[in-house]
């Protein structure tokens, strides 16, 4: 098992910055979101919502380390529409995560495994490589992504037989 994060932990130094953003093209969402993940951003998202006056609307959530924040917020000042942002302190807790690879008939797939306390509760084959697989193969992405987790499965089932 080779490890992204080999142990459980809680970061506690996080800021969530959200702007409610009413009035900005938004084909320039994905352009924002790369540009804060280039940044170093940890996590971004954007959730559809309802403004005053009943005007749709988007409310971006940043969530990033506090020593990134005044890079973050110079880019959502320099690159949307915002008028303000709500910063907000909390902590993460992070699951230790760890990459398996398991046989297919299309070959090795990695997947990525999250434990919490020492068990895994949490499994899921790599979107890009099963992305890629499906298409190379003409496959629907439903099946190989049925087909990694049913390996996935068989494996672990293997392994504590043992």
């Amino acid at each position: 098992m080779s490890f992204a994060h080999k142990e459980e932990h809680v970061d506690d130094d996080m800021l969530l910055l959200q702007a409610n953003i009413d009035d900005m093209n938004p084909e320039w969402t994905s352009a924002v979101m790369d540009r804060l993940f280039e940044l170093g951003a940890n996590d971004v998202y954007w959730v559809p919502i309802v403004m005053k006056k009943g005007r749709p609307g988007l409310m971006l959530n940043v969530l990033c380390e506090a020593t990134l924040a005044e890079q973050v917020k110079a880019l959502i000042f320099r690159e949307t529409t915002t008028l303000g942002l709500r910063i907000i302190p909390l902590s993460v807790h992070r699951l230790s995560r760890a990459f398996v690879e398991v046989e297919t008939r299309w070959g090795k797939v990695p997947v990525k495994v999250g434990s919490h306390n020492g068990q895994v509760v949490q499994y899921a084959p790599e979107f890009d490589v099963c992305d890629r697989i499906s298409r190379e193969h003409d496959v629907p992405l439903k099946e190989v992504y049925d087909a990694v987790r049913f390996a996935y499965t068989a494996r672990s089932r293997s392994e504590r037989e043992d």
